[in-house]
């Protein structure tokens, strides 16, 4: 039968990867992500990791996946349903199976079925797929055994042999889509480059499990995914959001001519900024793993006053720690990159997965008038130039910028061209000039943009303090003065205000007569864009406007928005952009479409729910 298999070109397809934290799924899925990149395709990648550290083995709490959507030309989301699934335990099965479709293909370790695990994944009976409604094809491979008996002679102890189970489901899927395993070997030893006996052996099962497929009598097609695609010639890497966000800072840092300085203290899912920037020592980073997120904020302050591109890293608990602290770098003026990668909250909540819910937090989340930009970063390759244009408003506005990001582009990959610094913009931060030395005050400001001038420690003729006290608007002493304190209220907004002299407009994607207009922001920008994209080719008229900017927002807004008969503004939250745009724009007639269940959105959902919002016109 081995012999009648076909080979199928395929435009786009969606593989997950599952099985228990300790199963290796993310290492599988990351590499078969790069091996695909590494090939031309486009890709899009989405890990969904248990909130619970280690939860108890074979358990449905404990399961981890990686999903990733490879296509032939460019992908914006990580997929829907999944065309191959990878249940390395029933858990993982019982978790995924409403990701299936009817045509997937399911991948499973036979020898992880037993009685005893099918009854840790709490199934009735002995019949796991019978049980779940499932009549899709299974390649129901005994992996663990023939990782045993492949790695008899190795020298390595069973618990070991097993640990490499998860290169046989990769090699398994390689042969399944015609992958070349080169490029995952190499990356192998690059992993385990102090460990050639480990990289040696998940070489081998990586092989024996692309043989298995191979020789397999089960009459699975194999497929093809053909970059079309027209790519701008240069480098690319696959990067995720934590790791786009820190060469963007990075990156920031040199344009400007300034150390970068990051004051951090630990916290999921931001983690990863910290670990990516402690790396780059030699570039002059400095990071600082702080004792608690107020004291990582503090210590970032203090950097920007010695005259740094400072930055404290942080989600949505560690941002309720650092508000005293952003707040005392809002009236003291000076530039604070703040980076929130959004979690399922409140409080702990959960930990592991995606929100939009800090949205007014960032805004507003601070005692007294205490206004800030927020920029919301759009694409984990978005990340990048987000984290660089947070930068550049901070240094040249004296000003803290809340970059926010979520836990979905921030742990999510794609292709990503590595650009030229050269065709950034210029970062000019407001320094002091020798000719202002005479009766200097230091809240002198520019009577255009009320950005105060920034005289670092050390410049001589410029000494002075600066603190979480009221300041006179002409001498800069404290004042508590009433009229003084309005006057000094206005000019703190008027400040940030001004900064949308400094932003893109709004563009609208799709139609300019459209009937429907999608309004997102931050990380939902690949989900609703597929989604229009989708509604066009059903013949419907919809545009997208997705905002990256969202205090302040851009200059046309109100005229965009007031174009449109029908908006719909879709988000992860309970409607806080379309409140901030009703704040805004008053008049604004929107409806909203809003889920928060710490997924990411499902596109043929959303065309669903826009198709309803026409219809009902």
């Amino acid at each position: 039968m081995a012999d009648e298999l076909v080979v199928k070109e395929l435009e786009r397809v969606v593989v997950r990867f599952s099985g228990d934290s300790g199963d290796g799924m993310q290492l599988a899925g990351n590499i078969f992500s790069n091996l695909s990149a590494v090939l031309g395709n486009d890709i899009s990648t989405f890990p969904d990791y248990p909130a619970e550290i280690r939860a108890p083995q074979g358990t449905i709490s404990g399961v981890s996946g990686f999903q990733v959507h490879i296509g032939a030309k460019k992908v914006f989301t990580s997929g829907d349903k999944c065309d191959v699934l990878v249940a390395m335990n029933p858990a993982a099965l019982k978790t995924n199976a409403k990701y299936l479709t009817p045509q997937s293909i399911i991948i499973i370790d036979a020898d992880s079925f037993t009685k005893k695990d099918l009854e840790k994944a709490l199934f009735v009976t002995d019949d796991p797929f019978k049980e779940l409604g499932l009549s899709q094809q299974v390649i129901d491979a005994p992996i663990t055994s023939m990782c045993k008996e492949s790695l008899k002679e190795s020298g390595l102890d069973n618990k070991a042999a097993i640990r490499c189970k998860n290169m046989f489901a990769l090699g398994l899927v390689c042969w399944l889509f015609n992958r070349p395993l080169d490029y995952a070997m190499h990356m192998l030893q690059e992993k385990f480059a102090k460990k050639p006996t480990i990289a040696d052996a998940n070489i081998k099962v990586l092989t024996d499990g692309y043989n298995y497929g191979h020789n397999t009598h089960a009459s699975v097609s194999t497929y093809i995914v053909e970059s079309k695609g027209e790519k701008e010639k240069g480098f690319y890497t696959d990067v995720n959001g934590n790791l786009a966000t820190s060469y963007g800072l990075v990156a920031a840092a040199e344009k400007a001519g300034l150390q970068l300085f990051l004051g951090s203290y630990p916290i999921t899912p931001a983690t990863d900024i910290l670990h990516n920037l402690a790396k780059f020592k030699e570039l002059g980073v400095i990071t600082v793993q702080c004792e608690d997120e107020i004291s990582g904020a503090c210590s970032a302050i203090g950097a920007s006053f010695a005259g740094n591109l400072a930055v404290t890293t942080t989600s949505g608990p560690g941002v309720c720690l650092k508000s005293e602290a952003i707040n005392l770098a809002v009236i003291a003026e000076l530039p604070l990159v703040i980076v929130n990668v959004q979690r399922g909250g409140p409080s702990t909540g959960m930990p592991t997965k995606s929100e939009q819910t800090d949205l007014l937090q960032a805004v507003y989340g601070r005692n007294g008038e205490s206004p800030l930009v927020v920029i919301a970063a759009t694409s984990p390759t978005n990340c990048f130039d987000s984290a660089y244009m947070a930068a550049k408003i901070a240094l040249e506005h004296m000003t803290p910028v809340m970059l926010l990001t979520d836990g979905y582009i921030a742990n999510g990959s794609a292709a990503w061209k590595i650009p030229s610094l050269k065709d950034y913009p210029e970062i000019k931060p407001n320094y002091v000039t020798k000719e202002m030395q005479e009766g200097w005050k230091p809240y002198v400001r520019n009577t255009i943009s009320q950005v105060r001038y920034w005289a670092v420690p050390g410049m001589e003729g410029f000494m002075h303090r600066v603190g979480g006290l009221e300041k006179d608007y002409v001498t800069s002493a404290i004042s508590t003065d009433p009229d003084n304190h309005q006057r000094m209220t206005i000019t703190r907004q008027a400040k940030i205000d001004y900064i949308a002299n400094c932003i893109p407009d709004i563009e609208i994607q799709g139609d300019k007569d459209a009937d429907l207009l999608v309004v997102g922001w931050g990380g939902t920008y690949g989900h609703l864009y597929s989604a229009v994209e989708k509604c066009h080719e059903e013949g419907k008229k919809v545009a997208l406007a997705h905002f990256q900017y969202i205090n302040p927002l851009p200059k046309n807004t109100e005229e965009v928005l007031k174009g449109f008969k029908k908006i719909v503004v879709v988000e992860q939250n309970l409607g806080q952009f379309a409140g901030l745009l009703r704040m805004k724009i008053p008049g604004l007639d929107i409806c909203q479409l809003n889920r928060v269940k710490g997924q990411p959105f499902n596109v043929t959902r959303l065309v669903e729910e826009f198709t309803k919002l026409m219809e009902g016109m």
